[in-house]
């Protein structure tokens, strides 16, 4: 009898690795730069702005891409505009929730200071929920290359707006170049963050390996880790994060076109899943890796997960978002109908 294949769209997950940013949709960049007048780099326009040999990609070109497309975000209208477009995009591929993460420091300077450029982004993606309808928390990251008391502003801002619901503040994080800034001055900020009840989702683990996720855990004590990939070099590590259950929190096509790895058959999706590590495939940003949310499950049917397997990826994604339980149930309810073959 020949299995059936299932439409991976239809597979309810929950996508926690989303930058505001870079969701933009490149259709959108363009748009926004001829309004502006604004002459793009051309490796923008390319299918993969990224694609280069991998060992002359790194972090400085996609600084550098990610920087172009922000300076086009400077106004209220167009920050509205990327929120609605890309929780429209997360529904059409099957996203029953969206934890999307910003740092309102580079749009502040359009919109009136951080606190409004904040407000704004809540109240988009409460009415988008609505509309689109998509359950969507929001995290409030600091970046490393900034000083860490601007992290403690930025806590003590996303500690006002922190909440369970759709439209609030649900994790703090810290993004940006690993190498960057002394992991332990920032553990102040993510203190503050946990006073008001807000877990620790910091990047780690893709640029720098298993000695700067020791520091990231020891010092942000994270709920889940931003990639976290590398974990897979210590195997005494791996178990002590998993013993922990810190999630981590995948993004294939990222890796392979920052040049963590060559190509996708590197990337030990596989390892981690085998290990027994609660994962969540994510996107990152899509406008440079030129790849979504549903292309990371497609690589993951590619690299060999049956159906079942890809299942229990979507329902890890489920089990560590920061979803309330009833929601988590429900979900979880709709991927084992997905397997089943009855949705």
């Amino acid at each position: 009898m020949k299995e059936t294949v299932r439409d991976l769209a239809k597979l309810p997950k929950a996508h926690l690795h989303l930058h505001f940013t870079g969701a933009m949709r490149p259709s959108t960049l363009v748009d926004l730069a001829q309004q502006q007048g604004v002459r793009l780099p051309a490796h923008l326009l390319e299918n993969d702005p990224l694609t280069v040999p991998a060992n002359s990609r790194g972090w400085f070109r996609f600084q550098r891409s990610y920087d172009a497309a922000r300076a086009l975000v400077r106004s209220e209208a167009v920050m509205r505009r990327l929120i609605d477009e890309a929780i429209e995009d997360d529904v059409r591929e099957g996203s029953v929730r969206l934890e999307i993460q910003v740092d309102p420091t580079s749009y502040a300077p359009w919109v009136g200071g951080l606190t409004p450029a904040l407000e704004i982004i809540l109240d988009q993606v409460k009415a988008s929920s609505v509309k689109h309808g998509l359950s969507v928390g929001v995290i409030v990251a600091a970046s490393r290359i900034r000083h860490p008391l601007d992290a403690r502003t930025l806590a003590r801002l996303a500690a006002q707006y922190a909440g369970t619901g759709d439209g609030e503040v649900v994790a703090f994080g810290l993004s940006n170049d690993e190498a960057a800034g002394v992991t332990s001055e920032f553990a102040p900020a993510f203190r503050l963050a946990r006073k008001a009840g807000l877990p620790g989702v910091p990047h780690g683990g893709e640029l720098l390996g298993p000695d700067h996720v020791r520091q990231v855990v020891s010092h942000l004590d994270p709920r889940r880790l931003g990639h976290g990939v590398r974990t897979v070099e210590d195997p005494r590590l791996l178990d002590e994060l998993i013993e922990a259950g810190i999630g981590f929190e995948l993004c294939p096509a990222s890796n392979v076109s920052l040049g963590v790895f060559a190509d996708l058959s590197r990337v030990p999706l596989r390892d981690l899943f085998t290990a027994g590590g609660l994962i969540a495939l994510g996107a990152d940003d899509p406008l440079l890796f030129r790849s979504r949310l549903l292309t990371q499950y497609e690589y993951a049917r590619e690299a060999g997960f049956s159906d079942v397997e890809v299942a229990q990826l979507a329902a890890s994604s489920i089990e560590i978002s920061l979803a309330s339980a009833e929601q988590k149930r429900i979900w979880q309810a709709q991927v084992d109908a997905w397997l089943a073959n009855t949705m």
